[in-house]
């Protein structure tokens, strides 16, 4: 399990969670309420293609179609959800911006038309996003950087030349991250000697509450933090949607693996090591 920055992002679980954003924001209006659940149930199904959803599609027509005229949030709230459909489950961002512009021709006095900006302006830094991350694949080399971290003192990739790198994106609010720590930490202690480093990357916000938890779980290895949350400037660099996510570097700064857990990190590291 991963914490997203669009929660939405995850096509499946947009629509099939009713207790979700998609579900909650359909408001009081039962005819959009009775579409919405249709589509969810097909998803839990596995009908998650345009064909099997054209049906649904037709509804979000039909809908439109009926309430011709109407200037109404509820209205515009119809049409929204046709764009969150195309962008996160049937990832045709291409269709899903065309509709939010729509949204914004039609309904522009509505909140989800006020809105329109800010959805396409977040729509093209995911896309943007995405293409940083088909980059870092497995044999590429990691960008390097140069900040510092948390106290002060300089930290790059390249101060670890030779080394075995972790570099973890995380925040001490992100259960997953939690859930993992405990087998960073173990590979961590049993290879460090052997060369064996981790760069943490947190898009926490709070100094003092970071601080206090690397210092209480007996994180040693170097945090970088400047409070920005998701828009953490090495996170957006990297195109960082999801935590936690993970590379692992070889001694030339290029990608092992990505997002290894458990075994499979120490498995990794072991294997990089007697490399070296």
């Amino acid at each position: 399990m991963k914490i997203n920055l669009v929660i939405a992002g995850i096509a499946a679980s947009l629509l099939v969670s009713s207790s979700g954003a998609f579900a909650e924001s359909a408001g009081t209006d039962s005819e959009l309420k009775d579409l919405v659940t249709k589509i969810q149930e097909k998803l839990q199904a596995g009908k998650k293609t345009e064909a099997d959803l054209s049906e649904e599609l037709k509804g979000f027509d039909t809908l439109l179609a009926k309430h011709k005229g109407e200037k109404t949030d509820d209205v515009a709230q119809i049409l929204f959800m046709k764009a969150m459909l195309y962008m996160e489950v049937l990832d045709n961002p291409e269709k899903g911006a065309d509709l939010v512009k729509q949204l914004k021709r039609e309904f522009p006095d509505t909140k989800p038309g006020q809105r329109a900006d800010d959805m396409l302006d977040s729509m093209k830094k995911r896309e943007e996003s995405k293409k940083i991350q088909a980059a870092l694949i497995e044999g590429a080399p990691f960008p390097g950087f140069e900040e510092q971290d948390i106290s002060g003192k300089p930290l790059s990739i390249a101060a670890y030349k030779g080394k075995v790198v972790l570099i973890d994106f995380w925040a001490t609010w992100c259960g997953p991250c939690r859930g993992e720590l405990p087998n960073v930490q173990k590979t961590y202690e049993k290879h460090h000697g052997d060369g064996f480093e981790i760069i943490g990357i947190s898009l926490d916000q709070d100094k003092q509450k970071l601080t206090s938890f690397t210092e209480d779980k007996k994180m040693s290895w170097q945090q970088f933090f400047d409070g920005k949350g998701w828009g953490n400037k090495l996170a957006v660099k990297y195109g960082v949607q999801s935590i936690p996510a993970t590379y692992l570097l070889d001694g030339q700064g290029k990608i092992l693996g990505k997002d290894l857990r458990g075994e499979a990190l120490e498995d990794a590291v072991t294997k990089a090591l007697a490399k070296k």
